[in-house]
Formats: C-alpha cells, structure tokens, sequence
C-alpha cells in the first residue's frame, strides 16, 4: 500500500515455502518504505478507508504485537513483546475504533484485569480471551 502496489488477496499464502525469508523480505520492504521522506505525513487509501503513514505504521505494530501474542498463547512459549510498544499500540487502537466498527475485524473487547501486562490488555481490547494471572 505504501509503495503503490496490489493489496494481497485475503487468503492467499504469502509464505510460500519459506516463512522466515518471507518474513525477513517483509520487513525489509516494510522499513525501506516507511524511511522514505514525507511517507508519514502522506495519506494511503485502503481497504478500510484513509491513514496516513504513521498510523498505518501503529496498525501493522498492533497487528503484529497481536499476532506475535497468539503465537505465545498457542505454543506455550513466551514471548519477549516491548510494553512500551505494547502500551502505545493499546492507546492507539482505543482512539482507531472509538471511531471505526468491529464488525468482521475484531471480536468484541474481552475481560482482562487493569493490573495486566500491556500486552494481555492490547489482546482482551482486540478480542483475545486473556487467561488470567498467575
């Protein structure tokens, strides 16, 4: 979106056989893009309306907290996510739906106890259900 390409179709397997280098090429591209001049102040249309740079930038770290989140929760291995990071992201997302629907996106925001980590509140708020601590 940022460089003026094709949105990928959902669904479709950007993986290929070989997810890490899929990964490693992603980020690459990601931080080429995002360090061009101007790219944070512009604005890009997408499938779910208008942003600009910088807040497509906070959508794909909340994406990608989240994501990284589940990925903990299924394994069972943890996960080393910035709170920092986490907190902004949370902070971020709270200001994007108080004026954006949820509807076929996120489920609705789930329980979780103000004393949580960062990231735990940033999965309950996307709709993660949060086991409880320990």
């Amino acid at each position: 979106m940022i460089e003026g390409g094709q949105i990928p179709e959902r669904g479709a397997d950007p993986l290929g056989d070989d997810p890490v280098g899929a990964y490693r090429s992603s980020s690459a591209s990601l931080l080429a893009a995002f360090s061009r001049p101007g790219v944070l102040e512009r604005r890009y249309r997408g499938p779910l309306g208008s942003a600009t740079g910088a807040e497509r930038l906070q959508i794909r770290l909340y994406d990608l907290l989240a994501h990284g989140w589940d990925l903990a929760q299924a394994t069972g291995i943890p996960a080393l996510l910035p709170e920092d990071l986490a907190e902004q992201s949370l902070a971020f997302v709270r200001v994007q739906f108080s004026a954006q629907s949820r509807t076929g996106r996120f489920a609705e925001q789930q329980p979780v106890e103000e004393t949580a980590p960062a990231i735990d509140r940033l999965a309950a708020f996307l709709g993660r259900s949060v086991p409880p601590q320990l």
